[in-house]
């Protein structure tokens, strides 16, 4: 829908917009302003319409540039110049998602408080008390000049589009009753170490561990505690790197994580295997769904780029796609590269700490947060030699454990965007590696093929060598404690051309405990990479479909491994009011389908089995906590208790108890008839908008709402949140296969492309996405040409 060059932003329109953003009911402000429900639908929708930028014309600015889009809105941007091209991908992110743009901004410099008031508090505290904005400063000053030459045209864009937009910013900002500042390269990097420590922060995954060993008994039920799920399956497997060194720490850990569905997919399969006889790179990335999308389209054509992919908005770069020679994609390789120190403060000499015998002074900064609505809010950040004492953003079970510090390798001297850069610009597998040299932050797992049909893969980011890893805080005053040397780029791991013609990752297992070197790996799950092998070995050939089929793949193996177990458990029991249930566990095959009641059954008695399984051994206070944590174990127990984690003949009773639950939670919340609690009755997958929660009139914002199969477990990724609503998941797919001619890359997004409520695009894609069906971006002129719908051409004044 393009605007009506007719309509204008009136004062009373400000007006009316101000008042439905702070909150007031649509029924109220209809009232006020003598508004019936239908003239105020009409106002509503031409209030959203009159804010999607024209994508059709010419501007004068300062490029040259041409920006095509095909009907889904992706623009192919073309540039002769590098400064032209990353003006026409910042001026075109920043015609679909300018309010985003701001909103990640203010969120990564801890100033979401100044415009959506003290709600946001919490989130400002972590940005400060890591100070991101100081660390994306420091790093524009480092940048190599070609890369921040990129990154000032990148703003430049930005800019010139918010000069254009004039009055008629996007909705948001009218209803919180701002405007944007202008855009530095600052702010880019700035979105891209809050998405750094998003990722690699995750801190519960230390505290709990440090809870459950200040808790349980012996070691024997902390070893247990800690039982991850599919520990063997490994990415690179044994035999493929040299001796272990001796005298060295774990590896690492597979571990249950609260939050299943934050992880990704990849594989990639050379020809060989595949039917065209050259490789075929799939990979999915798994975040927070929601109406306006975090990664974004483009194709970039000219200097030296041809790069069709998704990058992360507001970061110039494709961390995901393909070019005509390379495609690649990564998951989260989940290594640890940030540790907790308990710190001992000299009681006689508050904001003294202990270290090496001696008590050094913390420095002392504050920040001072602006929040709408009331008085600005101080904070007192102290930093000991190890890092900022971080006891305000730890889970607040663990506020008692204080005070501790952290170490944070995102601290150091980084710069990922300039590798992702040469990354879009590699020309073989071999190339492409080199790109990934001098990434530091985070561990990723990539995966990569080229034209030539070589396959590969390569951990990424800079990790310290730790004495005596273990999960849990690490002691600040020992020096033995301290990060001295790291893993060398060659020696991380990695993989060139298997003989077997297959590699995968899915955040399982790095590499088996005969590895090396410690990669302090606190892994997910290995249901999913199990799968993933399983899939690609049950192929002799295989081709774009059977990959587009794989990444809708529904199996839960915990269920299948488990279920067994769980009936004879349940049968062990008075279960003679249990023959319902245990005949639909019996004969369902263990796929997560929205029509499937065993899904159901199945994933809310695991839920409330967790809960069971805590409560064994923690007191209450801790056990939601802890529930979220013990998936692993709780699985393991559905089948054998070799830990005597329950006492003498309670595992069974629990089991029951949990079951009982079960039956009532779904029998609340469906309804008696058994035969309606199907899977997709229950998990939805919901697009909230960010700002849904701020009143009536950001809800409407959101859309989504259909059942959708998939857990957090299964390969077709949907973690869901306590309500089984999904809320993170495969929120982008993609397909490169190298033998496509013209060139390009196959993708869908749960979302769509444009951030603009009044756009055709805005979630336009979700539909497609439930079936996987994906759209082509081809690399060629010829073909992007005969999809165009939209052009918009860019001259440079003279």
């Amino acid at each position: 829908m393009k605007p009506n060059p007719e309509i204008e932003v009136k004062i009373n329109d400000k007006s009316l917009l101000k008042k439905l953003g702070a909150g007031d009911s649509i029924e109220e402000v209809c009232s006020a302003a003598g508004l019936s429900n239908e003239q105020f639908e009409k106002w509503w929708s031409t209030q959203l319409a009159s804010r999607v930028p024209s994508s059709q014309g010419s501007r004068t600015a300062s490029a040259n540039a041409e920006i095509l889009r095909n009907k889904w809105g992706i623009p192919h941007i073309y540039a002769e110049r590098d400064e032209d091209l990353f003006f026409g991908y910042g001026y075109a992110m920043a015609q679909d998602r300018l309010w985003q743009l701001d909103y990640l901004r203010r969120k990564a410099m801890g100033q979401l408080s100044e415009v959506l008031g003290p709600s946001s508090l919490e989130t400002d505290t972590i940005s400060h008390t890591l100070g991101l904005t100081q660390l994306a400063e420091a790093e524009v000053r480092r940048m190599s000049v070609r890369t921040r030459t990129r990154l000032d045209a990148f703003s430049s864009g930005i800019n010139e589009f918010m000069i254009e937009s004039g009055d008629l910013l996007p909705i948001e900002f009218d209803l919180l009753d701002y405007s944007p500042e202008s855009w530095t390269s600052r702010d880019s990097v700035a979105i891209w170490a809050e998405l750094r420590w998003y990722l690699t922060g995750r801190l519960p995954i230390i505290v709990i561990p440090e809870l459950a060993k200040q808790t349980l008994d012996n070691d024997e039920l902390y070893k247990a505690f800690l039982t991850g799920e599919a520990e063997n399956e490994s990415i690179v497997a044994k035999g493929m790197y040299p001796a272990r060194r001796s005298n060295i720490g774990s590896v690492g850990q597979t571990v249950s994580d609260s939050s299943e569905g934050q992880g990704s997919n990849n594989w990639t399969i050379a020809g060989q295997l595949t039917a065209s006889g050259l490789p075929l790179v799939a990979s999915d990335p798994h975040i927070a769904f929601g109406s306006i999308s975090c990664w974004y389209e483009a194709h970039l054509s000219g200097a030296g780029f041809n790069v069709a992919g998704t990058g992360y908005a507001g970061v110039p770069g494709l961390l995901f796609g393909r070019n005509e020679k390379v495609a690649w994609g990564l998951t989260n390789n989940i290594c640890a590269q940030r540790d907790l120190y308990k710190e001992k403060e000299n009681p006689e000499k508050p904001g003294y700490y202990l270290y090496d015998g001696q008590w050094e002074q913390a420095v002392k900064t504050t920040a001072t947060i602006t929040v709408k609505g009331q008085s600005p809010v101080t904070r007192t950040i102290r930093r000991t030699r190890n890092g900022p004492i971080v006891d305000e953003i730890i889970p607040e079970a663990a506020s008692h454990t204080g005070p501790v510090s952290l170490r944070w390798m995102g601290e150091d001297p980084c710069d990922e965007i300039s590798s992702m850069l040469d990354m879009n610009r590699a020309n073989t597998a071999n190339e492409f590696r080199k790109a990934l040299r001098p990434w530091i932050v985070p561990t990723f797992s990539f995966v990569f093929a080229d034209s030539e049909g070589h396959i590969g893969y390569q951990a990424s980011g800079r990790l310290p060598i730790k004495k005596d890893w273990d999960r849990g805080y690490r002691p600040g005053w020992d020096p033995e404690h301290q990060w001295n040397e790291t893993i060398r780029f060659e020696e991380m791991p990695s993989i060139t051309d298997p003989s077997n013609g297959w590699i995968r990752s899915a955040n399982n297992r790095t590499a088996p405990e005969d590895f090396p070197y410690p990669l302090s790996g606190v892994w997910s799950s290995g249901y999913r990479a199990q799968r993933i092998r399983e899939m690609i070995e049950s192929e002799a050939t295989h081709t774009r479909e059977t990959v587009n089929e794989m990444q809708m793949d529904v199996v839960a193996q915990r269920a299948v491994d488990t279920i067994p177990g769980l009936l004879q458990l349940l049968t062990g029991t008075n279960a003679n009011n249990l023959d319902e249930e245990i005949n639909i566990l019996k004969n369902w095959d263990g796929r997560m389908s929205t029509d499937s009641v065993g899904a159901s059954l199945f994933e809310v008695f695991f839920a409330n089995w967790t809960e069971e399984v805590a409560a064994a051994r923690f007191p209450a206070n801790l056990v939601p906590l802890m529930a979220g944590a013990s998936s692993g174990l709780s699985t393991e127990l559905l089948t054998k208790d070799t830990s005597n984690w329950f006492p003498s003949g309670e595992r069974a009773k629990s089991a029951r108890r949990a079951m009982d639950k079960t039956i009532d939670n779904l029998s609340k919340d469906v309804g008696q008839d058994k035969s309606k609690w199907n899977w997709g009755t229950i998990h939805k997958v919901h697009l909230y908008h960010p700002l849904a929660q701020m009143g009536p009139i950001f809800s409407r914002l959101s859309r989504g709402g259909q059942g959708v199969s998939g857990s957090g477990i299964t390969v077709s990724n949907t973690g869901f949140d306590p309500n089984y609503l999904a809320v993170m998941g495969a929120n982008y797919r993609l397909i490169a296969d190298l033998s496509d001619d013209p060139p390009g890359l196959w993708a869908v997004d749960a979302a769509g492309q444009s951030g603009n409520p009044g756009s055709v695009n805005y979630c336009d894609q979700l539909d497609s996405w439930m079936q996987n069906s994906q759209h082509f971006i081809p690399l060629d002129r010829k073909h992007v040409d005969e999809n165009t719908t939209d052009k918009l051409i860019i001259r440079r004044s003279t």
